[in-house]
């Protein structure tokens, strides 16, 4: 007789959290429990009460207006301990030490974390001064060009979530979007745009332009930036078009596109 054991789960909850979890994580945006549980084939009332207990650790969040649950920052933890882990960053490393040379300045690697962004990989241009994105260092991701590259590649009702009012802004140099209406407004120019930028948002006296690294679904996984003085005459469009090739490859190594 064939052995079945290995297609049946021996924890069937753990096995429909662990599917529902990748399910949201596949969408271009939050998803009603209904088309949860007929697009899975798991019982409505079984996605209810996992959905419930997800929120309470953070893993989902509900939109009560639109009836619908989208990822929570606890999945965004779980993209950090992946960074931590390394591979992202050796796949990396490499790509980003390309784009340095490329432009002739300082570039790094970051992935979200909740609301901040996590520093994973720095490529330092000869004879430029330390950053502060150092390896391991988190900062607000709504000042940085790695984050509001990642913010505007998410669902807005993702962003909503992450930033529902103005407690949610922390500030570093006075500038900034320091309400939900200011971020909306500048991401919705990251989007136009096809690239973020900061200007002394993070340190006075430097810039930096990012562009996300997306995987097949269109999901940010990381960002690509690189820091220069304000006085220099470099154009962001320009630095812009020589980080996508890096953040596209990335993109393909890591499993996307």
């Amino acid at each position: 007789m064939p052995d079945n054991t290995a297609r049946t789960p021996q924890v069937p909850a753990a096995d429909q959290t662990l599917r529902i979890l990748s399910h949201l994580a596949r969408q271009r945006g939050p998803v009603a429990a209904r088309t949860l549980a007929d697009g899975l084939g798991i019982p409505r009332s079984s996605v209810y009460h996992l959905l419930a207990t997800l929120e309470e650790h953070g893993f989902v969040v509900h939109l009560p207006a639109e009836r619908r649950w989208g990822l929570g920052t606890a999945a965004f933890e779980l993209a950090g301990g992946f960074a931590r882990q390394q591979p992202l960053a050796r796949l990396g490393r490499s790509l980003v030490a390309t784009v340095a040379d490329r432009t002739g300045e300082s570039a790094h690697l970051a992935v979200m974390t909740g609301r901040d962004v996590l520093y994973i990989v720095e490529e330092r241009a000869p004879r430029r001064p330390a950053l502060v994105s150092d390896v391991g260092v988190r900062l607000p991701a709504h000042l940085t060009a790695t984050g509001r590259a990642m913010l505007a590649a998410l669902p807005r009702e993702q962003v909503r979530a992450l930033y529902p009012d103005a407690a949610s802004f922390a500030d570093r140099t006075g500038r900034g979007p320091a309400r939900p209406g200011e971020l909306r407004e500048l991401l919705r120019r990251v989007r136009a745009d096809g690239y973020a930028t900061e200007d002394g948002e993070v340190t006075l006296g430097l810039r930096s332009v990012g562009v996300a690294v997306c995987d097949h679904t269109g999901w940010p996984i990381a960002a690509i930036a690189v820091t220069y003085p304000e006085e220099s005459t470099v154009d962001a469009a320009t630095v812009a078009a020589a980080i996508t090739p890096s953040a596209a490859e990335l993109g393909r190594r890591i499993g996307g596109r």
